[in-house]
């Protein structure tokens, strides 16, 4: 069982590019591992731009940066595209983030962050831009995320949008559920089920 999500207030950290795809959030030469070792692949996101050819840290990147620290991720349009790695969902949950706001993810990824208890975002382009502005201008600007109400608000503007999620993701997100975990959760419907239907 996961950390169950219910209202997340953070502050941001801003990645305003767009159709950023799977090999940039964790590089191919990182997918040996076949389990998840969170700190493994937290350490490596976004690689090769966090860190330069010969090792040493790309001070111009913006996980590198101390004025912006947070739980969550606010990224440019088509994030996630590319090939369907779930490891890409596993780097952005071991560096700590869990949330990702973007006004579009592919769908693979979408899902795969879901999986990982990675809360996915949807906003509007216009919410979007102004969340980029409200951070620049303050980075200490904080974001609430309601999951139960569905509802994001930028706090410096004081504008919200709601957002879609899947009602059975939203369930398994609140209440630190996987798949497994909530099959668990369900074991005597099933086994009744079953004996209903013999």
């Amino acid at each position: 069982m996961k950390q169950k999500f219910d209202i997340l207030t953070s502050t941001c950290v801003p990645l305003p590019l767009e159709n950023i795809d799977t090999d940039q959030i964790i590089p191919a030469r990182f997918l040996k591992a076949t389990t998840r070792e969170e700190k493994f692949f937290g350490d490596n996101l976004f690689r090769d731009w966090r860190y330069n050819p010969d090792g040493s840290l790309n001070k111009d990147f913006v996980l590198n940066n101390p004025l912006y620290s947070g739980q969550i991720l606010v990224a440019g349009k088509n994030f996630g595209s590319g090939s369907s790695r779930e490891h890409a969902a596993w780097a952005i949950a071991g560096y700590g983030f869990r949330v990702v706001v973007s006004s579009f993810f592919a769908d693979i990824h979408k899902n795969n962050e879901l999986n990982n208890f990675v809360l996915p975002v949807v906003v509007s382009e216009s919410f979007l831009k102004e969340l980029f502005d409200s951070i620049y201008a303050n980075p200490k600007t904080e974001v609430v995320v309601d999951l139960p109400r569905q509802t994001i608000l930028n706090k410096a503007t004081n504008r919200s949008e709601s957002f879609e999620i899947n009602a059975y993701k939203k369930h398994c997100l609140m209440n630190g559920l996987d798949d497994i975990d909530f099959l668990v959760e369900n074991k005597d419907k099933i086994e009744r089920f079953e004996q209903t239907h013999k």
